[in-house]
């Protein structure tokens, strides 16, 4: 079972930028492909990006792409999502996991908190 520790959340303004963090524990990181969800009060948990084991692919969901880029370190097993122009709608919980297409597998990390203020 993979372990996730998600960092880098925080309080911003309205078309700032945040760079959130993600390490596994698993030595086999570099296998996987790795995902970022997140889940707003009151709503489900969302996709937001994913990107493949090589970091040759990546993918986006709709509301996000053109302001988030989603890439990783193999070396340090870790994945980012950095997150430019944010809303207050990206407000929410932010969570990587190990995907599979785009659903994830496996546990959930403790996520961390991105608070867009307007």
């Amino acid at each position: 079972q993979v372990q996730l520790v998600e960092s880098g959340g925080g309080l911003v303004q309205a078309g700032g930028s945040l760079r959130l963090s993600c390490v596994a524990s698993d030595r086999s990181f570099s296998s996987y492909n790795m995902g970022w969800f997140r889940q707003a009060p009151g709503k489900e948990r969302e996709f937001v990006a994913r990107i493949s084991a090589s970091a040759f692919t990546t993918y986006y969901a709709d509301s996000v792409k053109g302001r988030f880029t989603i890439f990783r370190d193999n070396a340090k097993n870790t994945v980012y999502l950095q997150m430019n122009s944010l809303k207050p709608d990206d407000s929410a919980v932010y969570y990587c996991a190990v995907v599979v297409g785009s659903s994830p597998k496996g546990s959930w990390g403790q996520g961390t908190q991105v608070t867009v203020s307007s």
